[in-house]
């Protein structure tokens, strides 16, 4: 992170000069409405937090204090800047170290303790509406990353409300996060700001689903890990992916594996291996003069008739008047 940005967001604000001259508990106008609470936890309000109609805000993380569980009727994500900071997820204590990204969608309950002067995080308030146009520049074919992605942030009250990565040393990933906070420092109410951070957050996750082994979940979200490590290695090992491989690999019996995937994807082993085979196949009658038959071998299937009659059925038409429909 650029030094004029990490200063810019080690300044003292009036909320946390506040708690140092002897404010023990955390301002609840500035973050609660005067609802009556609906659960035994105190809901951050987005209307509280997110001024003048905005669907997306970036503030600095508020040090030097502890703040008592709570929700949020909003998404956050977390990027920790310079130092560390504590958080209690869902049960699950979490230290957040320099480079790590957080997200929490809105059913998480979260706690935090405080943290020093030296502490740099900075937390982004979003709808979910903001997530359209975002999740719009990922993959509209069916993908399953996408799909589990999306569902960690917006499904309701999943057992994975809360993942987190590792990213200090993916430099694309630090890259657009320090364009966007430096974007958002300069608070403009445009069409054009809104584009840029909505874009910018879309290749955000387009980039973070390249490094699905970065990813961390809850201690006791282990379905979510296996499907986390399953997606990677479908996207990776398509052509010789198999069940029994990926067994020994997670040292899992395939028959608790196959209740795992379906459970928490909605789909079979096979079918999701399918469905990674029909995008490449056809990513490759579009884009290439290979073949059929050499994209059949290609993308693991040797025996050809199988290929046309698996890509008809899925597909409504052969490989060759899907390449023909596609020129």
């Amino acid at each position: 992170m650029k030094a004029d940005i990490v200063e810019k967001l080690s300044v003292i604000t009036e909320e946390e000069q506040a708690i140092l001259n002897g404010d023990t508990q955390i301002n609840r106008n500035l973050y609660y409405s005067d609802k009556k609470k609906t659960s035994a936890y105190d809901e951050v309000d987005s209307a509280r937090v997110l001024k003048d109609g905005k669907q997306i805000d970036m503030r600095p993380h508020v040090r030097f204090i502890h703040f008592p569980v709570h929700k949020h009727n909003y998404v956050e994500f977390i990027y920790m800047v310079k130092g560390s900071t504590t958080h209690i997820i869902d049960g699950q204590r979490i230290t957040l170290k320099a480079g790590d990204l957080l997200f929490l969608n809105q059913h998480a309950k979260q706690e935090i303790l405080p943290a020093k002067e030296n502490d740099i995080a900075v937390n982004f308030m979003i709808l979910p509406e903001f997530f359209d146009t975002a999740f719009s520049m990922l993959d509209q074919k069916d993908n399953p990353i996408r799909d589990f992605l999306i569902s960690c942030l917006t499904k309701k009250n999943i057992e994975c409300n809360y993942i987190y990565f590792d990213v200090s040393d993916i430099p694309q990933i630090q890259n657009l996060i320090e364009n966007l906070i430096r974007n958002m420092l300069q608070e403009k109410n445009t069409d054009d700001y809104y584009s840029v951070n909505s874009a910018t957050i879309g290749l955000l996750f387009l980039t973070l689903i390249q490094y699905t082994d970065s990813i961390r979940v809850s201690k006791r979200s282990y379905d979510k890990e296996i499907v986390f490590r399953l997606l990677r290695y479908i996207e990776t090992d398509y052509r010789d992916a198999s069940l029994s491989a990926f067994a020994k690999e997670v040292s899992e019996d395939q028959y608790t594996l196959s209740r795992i995937i379906k459970r928490n994807t909605g789909f079979t082993f096979k079918e999701l291996l399918q469905n990674k085979r029909f995008i490449k196949a056809c990513e490759l009658l579009k884009n290439t003069d290979i073949p059929i038959a050499d994209i059949s071998v290609m993308i693991g299937y040797d025996n050809t008739s199988f290929f046309h009659r698996l890509f008809r059925k899925l597909s409504s038409m052969s490989p060759k008047e899907y390449r023909n429909s596609n020129r």
